[in-house]
C-alpha cells in the first residue's frame, strides 16, 4: 500500500493514531495534518498522516511542545526535506553538465580548458605599455 495515499476514515485514523476524531479535525483546522477530501467532503488520511500524527503527539505529550511550536517543527522539516530534495536535483544537473562538457572538449578542435579546473599555473610575465595619446 502507497503510504501517501489518501484511504483512512477520520475514525480509522483517529484509532490508529490513538487520538480522537475531534483531535484530528483541530489539527486539519490549524494546518498540522492536511487530510485528503472524499468526494462527499469527509476527511481521508494516510499512512503517512497517520505517522505524523504520532509525532505531533509525541512532541506534545512527551517533549512539551506546544501545538504552535509542533507546527513550527513540522513545517521546517518539511522544508529541510524539499531544499534536500532540490540540492540533490542541482547536484545531478551539475553532474551532468560536467559529463556533457567533457565530452565537447574531446570532440572540440578548440578546446576551451579554461572552463574545466586545471592545475596548471602559469609563471610567464606579461607587460602593458598605454598606448601614447599622440599616436
Amino acid at each position: 500500500m502507497d503510504e501517501q495515499a489518501k484511504v483512512f476514515l477520520i475514525s480509522v485514523a483517529a484509532q490508529l493514531a490513538g487520538m480522537h476524531p475531534q483531535t484530528l479535525r483541530q489539527y486539519d483546522r490549524m494546518g498540522l495534518v492536511e487530510p485528503g477530501r472524499s468526494p462527499g467532503g469527509g476527511r481521508r488520511y494516510s499512512m503517512r498522516d497517520v505517522e505524523l500524527l504520532r509525532e505531533i503527539q509525541r512532541l506534545s505529550q512527551e517533549d512539551g511542545v506546544n501545538l504552535a511550536g509542533v507546527k513550527r517543527i513540522i513545517d521546517l522539516e518539511r522544508m529541510a526535506l524539499e531544499l534536500r530534495e532540490e540540492l540533490i536535483r542541482a547536484q545531478e544537473q551539475l553532474a551532468y553538465a560536467q559529463q556533457r562538457l567533457a565530452q565537447l572538449e574531446t570532440i572540440s578542435a578548440f578546446p576551451r580548458t579554461e572552463l574545466l579546473p586545471s592545475a596548471r599555473t602559469s609563471t610567464a610575465l606579461v607587460v602593458w605599455r598605454p598606448r601614447s595619446s599622440e599616436g
